[in-house]
């Protein structure tokens, strides 16, 4: 069996290169895109073990971006992780609404990030 697969949503540069490499550190295979659009494109092509979801991206937010990608019988079983700077109570259960199955907040621990992902994954 393969390195687990993660799509990598994420609209900031500096926090997309500090995500990579801590899951790159790990083992994990990762791709990453900068929006909602792009992840739904990128989504037709390959398929991956699970998906780290910014909240706050251009257009399309990552809450309403799950919400479509649980409608999807496609894409419904992919678990979703947010990682967000919204840190206010409340906000870790519209995630869990959306459809998420864990969520991390921003900045990012290492620890912790690298804890969620791999409770994400089962491994």
């Amino acid at each position: 069996m393969g390195a687990k697969r993660i799509l990598l949503i994420e609209d900031n540069a500096i926090n997309r290169r500090l995500a990579q490499f801590l899951l790159k550190s790990q083992g994990y295979e990762v791709w990453e895109v900068g929006s909602a659009t792009e992840a739904f494109t990128s989504l037709k092509e390959k398929r991956p073990d699970l998906i780290l979801m910014d909240i706050q991206l251009p257009g399309m937010d990552g809450l309403t971006a799950t919400r479509h990608l649980k409608a999807d019988p496609v894409t419904r079983d992919i678990p979703v992780l947010a990682v967000t700077s919204y840190a206010m109570k409340g906000d870790d259960a519209k995630a869990f609404e959306a459809g998420c199955s864990g969520y991390v907040t921003k900045p990012i621990d290492k620890t912790l990030f690298l804890e969620a992902v791999a409770k994400a994954l089962k491994d």
